[in-house]
């Protein structure tokens, strides 16, 4: 027989074939207690006392089989009802089976009309309720003709009966798998329209503040064009006439600048001038009156930066340690920053978080923004887990243009 194919049918009862179970809501679990596995389990309790006190007394008028017989019929009988949850297939599967069992302990017109068919049904009934909401389609078709004809073998006479006790919990099954389904697509869709519109806003972000340093420096320059010509006395018309080509390539610079950034306005201006390294020492203080534990070292030789890399080393510092305050809070960070000849390094390492500070969950996106900072640049940024269990974020950023190549 070959192997591949036994794991196969083998998983088939296990994870192949089901989806995996969807997180109860918080009124139904608490820490590792989920209140559906636990009314299963008391209700698998219940079944098996009433399975196992109907059986024995059956026995006791038509029968002669030893105890341990009826009692392990109620066991299997109501066990399924157990692992529904964990493993639907495996516990129709076993329901089945026990019917079977029963038949072939129990004359027929015992078994079906006694109570035992009662708590059968029931067992029974939510057993292929999990298969329809867990399993794939083609499965849940096979577990209803299967229940159909192995009913109108047992018992000819309860064809629409079985059909009817079927298509109830398949019916039921297959609207809360769709309910499920249709919630799933729409956290899905939720999460990629989060992702999308933080990248957007962002990257809008950015702009607005590279908007800002470059149109400085570029209105900077048209005035000094503009004024130049009058710092000498009689200036030649040449001198003259190429400060004004200066000053008039400098703002048509600036506004096609305008034009591919987009002119970009929130519900009131910012005049707020843009922070840099220079303002780390506060955000520092910032950061430790919020829990955290801050050592700052700076190597190399401090140079003067650019405004874009010096204003986006300052905002990557500030959601490294916002990060850190939001997932570990209470832990130690370590900020360096290292002046380089060419580049700007700044390296953000925080430990995991101490007890009794439980991190928060949730998931943001400033990851997101930092990368983008960084690649507008020209630079690099790597964020992910420490080996001692915290996190780092690594940035990289030239602190001159990129040479032309021929």
């Amino acid at each position: 027989m070959d192997v591949n194919a036994v794991r196969s049918f083998a998983a088939t009862f296990v994870t192949d074939t089901t989806n995996p179970p969807k997180p109860r809501h918080p009124r139904l679990r608490r820490g590792r207690w989920d209140f559906v596995e636990i009314a299963d389990l008391i209700t698998a309790l219940i079944c098996f006392a009433v399975a196992n006190a109907i059986l024995a007394k059956q026995n006791d008028f038509n029968g002669h089989h030893v105890g341990y017989l009826i009692v392990l019929l109620a066991f299997v009988t109501a066990a399924p009802l157990a692992l529904r949850t964990r493993f639907p297939l495996s516990a129709w599967v076993t329901s089945a089976l026990a019917l079977i069992a029963a038949s072939l302990v129990l004359p027929s017109s015992d078994l079906f009309g006694s109570g035992y068919l009662t708590v059968f049904v029931l067992v029974y009934g939510l057993c292929l309720y999990a298969v329809t909401v867990r399993c794939r389609p083609r499965i849940t078709a096979a577990a209803a003709a299967v229940t159909v004809g192995g009913a109108a073998i047992l018992n000819p006479g309860s064809g629409i009966v079985t059909v009817f006790l079927t298509a109830v919990p398949i019916l039921l099954g297959a609207v809360v798998r769709q309910r499920r389904s249709g919630a799933r697509q729409l956290e899905e869709q939720e999460r990629r329209h989060s992702g999308e519109r933080a990248l957007l806003e962002e990257r809008q972000r950015i702009a607005r503040e590279l908007h800002d340093v470059v149109a400085h420096h570029m209105s900077v320059i048209a005035i000094q064009a503009e004024a130049a010509p009058y710092k000498t006395a009689d200036p030649p018309p040449e001198l003259v006439e190429s400060f004004a080509d200066i000053r008039a390539s400098a703002l048509a610079g600036l506004a096609e600048l305008r034009r591919v950034l987009g002119v970009l306005r929130t519900g009131k201006q910012d005049t707020t001038p843009q922070p840099g390294l220079a303002d780390l020492d506060a955000l520092l203080d910032s950061a430790r009156s919020g829990g955290l534990s801050v050592t700052a070292t700076r190597s190399g030789n401090p140079v003067t930066l650019p405004d874009g890399v010096d204003l986006s080393a300052y905002r990557i510092v500030q959601e490294a340690l916002s990060n850190a305050m939001r997932y570990a809070p209470g832990s130690h960070v370590r900020l360096n920053v290292a002046y380089r000849p060419d580049a700007l390094a700044v390296e953000v390492r925080n430990d995991a978080a101490p007890p009794p500070f439980p991190p928060l969950t949730g998931g943001g996106h400033g990851i997101i923004g930092m990368r983008e900072r960084a690649a507008m640049l020209g630079g690099t940024l790597d964020a992910g887990p420490a080996d001692d269990g915290g996190f780092q974020v690594t940035a990289l950023l030239p602190v001159s243009a990129p040479k032309d190549t021929p």
